[in-house]
């Protein structure tokens, strides 16, 4: 018996985790308004980047004052600004359980060299224990792990009356998960993550506790211009107004906009999650009639609406030495990119090998339906070409 190729293939293929797929429909015409050619300090260009922060502040439906910054260098950039301008006052507990938390750990203890750091891990798959967490301390981590598609089930286990400072990493959450931002002082994002935005820009939310902490607290290590927040112990007020550190694109602002544009014209917020628990649900349903693949997430209520990264259990494969289950994997992969299906659905580099298919707003439900027959016609292809077990 042939294993055949499904008849017909998702009309968008792209699946990244980062950059993600642009918005349905997008096109470079879109772009037509951008203002190029002129200095992003001029009238034009500030009135822009106002409006990028304005639109971000009413579709997040933020508490009132709460700032919003564009900044340099994508979530990293936003990322490291926080660490390097706020740590230091306290005691700080770090959460990792997967690639980029465990990021900020190394550039906690190994860069800012930090002595009082607790450092509480999960595997891949798991979350830490939270309960654990000591809300004197400064707090740092992701809300959603892009690299294993475990998520934090909502803000509850934050403190509400905590001393220290919720810092963020929720470049692949914002626009995808609903976000408990009373609960949070410090949130960063990328706009290539969930809206499909162009690369290189980071986004930064200051709760009113945040903006207290930089303008009472002076970090002892020298902080070069590009992660300055404060000028003479106050706020830098113009990055949350729009008159960035250094020169932006007006391209990948004019991108940012038509996205938040979209957002809105798909019923804001709410649409856009409801976009990506569709898409979530498309997979779990695929998961739960296939025997050969299964969530790496194991808590139903932790697993990512928008990462969603998933493992071979075959135990033909799964029996087999760690680099053949790599190989597996890849193979898998390389099958369905040749044939124009799906690009980019391998597992992060850092993580257990498998799959991650990014099912943020942008991507149509229709196109993650479409894939799943090329996910079981790769597997099939794969399984027969796999070398007999010695």
């Amino acid at each position: 018996m042939t294993n055949a190729k499904p008849a017909a293939r998702p009309r968008s293929p792209y699946f990244s985790s980062g950059p993600c797929s642009k918005r349905p429909g997008w096109s470079a015409a879109a772009l037509a308004e951008a203002v190029l050619g002129r200095s992003h300090r001029g009238k034009p260009g500030k009135a822009r980047l106002k409006r990028a922060i304005e639109l971000t502040r009413e579709l997040l439906a933020l508490p009132a004052g709460y700032r919003v910054g564009i900044v340099p260098a994508s979530d990293t950039g936003a990322v490291e600004m926080a660490l390097w301008s706020m740590l230091g006052a306290r005691p700080v507990t770090m959460l990792a359980w997967e690639s980029f938390g465990e990021g900020w750990v190394t550039d906690v203890t190994k860069q800012l060299k930090l002595k009082d750091v607790t450092v509480l891990t999960a595997e891949y798959g798991a979350l830490p224990d939270l309960s654990k967490v000591d809300w004197t301390n400064d707090v740092v981590f992701t809300w959603n792990g892009t690299t294993s598609g475990v998520r934090v089930p909502d803000g509850d286990w934050i403190a509400a009356d905590r001393a220290g400072l919720a810092i963020c990493d929720a470049t692949s959450a914002v626009f995808a998960q609903p976000i408990a931002w009373d609960r949070l002082d410090v949130v960063t994002y990328s706009w290539q993550k969930v809206l499909g935005g162009e690369a290189a820009h980071g986004m930064l939310i200051l709760s009113p506790r945040a903006v207290e902490r930089l303008e009472t607290h002076t970090p002892p290590w020298p902080l070069p211009k590009i992660l300055r927040l404060t000028k003479g112990g106050k706020l830098i007020e113009g990055i949350f107004e729009g008159e960035t550190i250094n020169t932006p694109s007006m391209l990948c602002v004019e991108d940012y906009l038509d996205a938040l544009n979209w957002a809105q014209s798909v019923g804001g917020l709410d649409g856009l999650i409801a976009r990506a628990n569709a898409n979530a649900q498309a997979i779990a349903a695929w998961v739960e009639r296939t025997p050969w693949v299964d969530f790496l997430a194991r808590d139903p209520a932790t697993r990512s609406n928008s990462s969603v990264c998933l493992k071979v259990v075959d135990p033909e494969v799964t029996g087999r030495p760690a680099d053949a289950q790599a190989a597996f994997a890849k193979s898998l992969v390389a099958a369905i990119e040749k044939e124009g299906a799906g690009y980019d659905l391998g597992a992060y580099r850092d993580a257990p090998p498998g799959l991650r298919i990014w099912c943020g707003a942008t991507v149509e439900t229709s196109d993650i339906e479409a894939l799943t027959p090329w996910l079981d016609w790769a597997y099939a292809e794969a399984k027969a070409a796999m070398p007999k077990a010695a």
